[in-house]
């Protein structure tokens, strides 16, 4: 009798635990399918924002410069990093035979000089004889004749004199301008000619520095229907902050020189040509670092950033759309307050998304709204 009451209990827990258990289950698919999360709504307003852009920073000028004459190097007058002016003397080169060659120039010279006057005298006797009618026309013409090429061979002399002359002073390499000397990598005894492959050195002109960097052609039509024209861009924009490639910001700030004209059709962007003032010479030409634009968007888009999920290199939101969870994959970069995207592309005024809890959520996902202030 206890047995068969023990297998009556027994099988009536069972049922119960059961029947207890089907009864679950609807509501846990219930919470499954559904979800009450805080949603906003999509609005736009104007932001002070920040953009930065790699760009390389040159010299104000920087000058190649060749020697203009073939030798050896027998005298190096600068070391590398120095400060010079223009004309200042950088090196030489062995003088020696440009020394001979003018010294023949001028006596050539002097021949030729020698030469005329000789020719002249002539002339002058075969016109006295001519005019007592003791010799021919032909023979006065004749003299004539050697006049001219006399003087001809006199100014080709000083002609050779002159390059002579020039070539010895191009022994003297010089600055064309002031500025920074580069590397030196040519040494005393080396041979150089003007058409080296590596320029003998480089003079920068550091007192101003220009950060060269590019935009995207849609980004420059945005600046320029922002304020009216190229030129007034150039004008008006606020100044720009330049960080050194060791993370650290330059202590002064640059402004917007020039903008290029031609659009490159490899890359679709724009050359902009920015100017720094370097009184302590802290830049080095030849260096990188970032410039960075400040300026007011009157149509920024922003989302919080709790409102998106990253999956590898896609930024999604999700809105919602009758009722339920829409993926919206956006284009968008990070604004400066290290808080919110501004949002390009993926979303449009009037939207409503999901602001929290974005990681619970699925594509058609079931989701009841708590809407909160942005």
């Amino acid at each position: 009798m206890m047995n068969r009451r023990t297998w009556i209990a027994g099988v009536t827990a069972t049922t119960l635990m059961a029947v207890s258990l089907a009864a679950c289950k609807p509501e846990q698919k219930g919470q499954e399918t559904g979800q009450t999360l805080p949603v906003m709504v999509v609005s736009s307003r104007p932001i002070e924002f920040q953009e930065t852009y790699s760009a390389s920073i040159r010299g104000r000028q920087d000058v190649d410069i060749m020697p203009q004459i073939s030798g050896r190097i027998s005298r190096l007058c600068v070391k590398e990093g120095e400060w010079v002016k223009s004309e200042q003397v950088l090196a030489v080169i062995d003088q020696v035979p440009y020394l001979a060659a003018l010294r023949t120039a001028q006596a050539n010279v002097s021949a030729a000089q020698a030469k005329t006057e000789t020719a002249r005298i002539e002339l002058q006797g075969k016109q006295a004889l001519f005019d007592e009618k003791v010799i021919s026309d032909y023979e006065l013409s004749l003299a004539r004749n050697q006049l001219a090429v006399a003087l001809a061979e006199l100014e080709q002399a000083k002609a050779q004199e002159t390059d002579a002359r020039n070539n010895l002073s191009y022994t003297e390499i010089k600055s064309p301008s002031d500025g920074v000397i580069g590397t030196l990598p040519f040494r005393i005894g080396a041979l150089v000619n003007p058409n080296m492959a590596q320029p003998f050195t480089v003079v920068s002109d550091n007192s101003e520095m220009y950060a060269y960097f590019s935009v995207s052609e849609n980004k420059l039509r945005q600046l320029r229907a922002r304020y009216g024209s190229i030129d007034k861009m150039i004008s008006k924009m606020p100044e720009i902050s330049l960080q050194l490639n060791d993370g650290t910001f330059y202590g002064q700030k640059g402004h917007i020189e020039t903008v290029s004209g031609v659009v490159n059709p490899t890359t679709g962007a724009v050359q902009i040509k920015a100017l720094f003032p370097n009184p302590d010479r802290e830049l080095l030409s030849g260096t990188i670092g970032n410039v960075i634009l400040q300026g007011l968007n009157t149509d920024a888009i922003l989302v919080p950033m709790t409102a998106t999920v990253e999956l590898q290199d896609k930024i999604i939101a999700y809105r919602l759309k009758n009722g339920k969870s829409e993926a919206a994959y956006l284009t968008a970069d990070r604004l400066n307050d290290g808080n919110h995207f501004v949002v390009k592309q993926g979303l449009s005024v009037g939207d409503t998304i999901v602001c929290e809890g974005v990681g619970l959520v699925r594509e058609g996902m079931i989701v009841t709204p708590k809407t909160v202030t942005p």
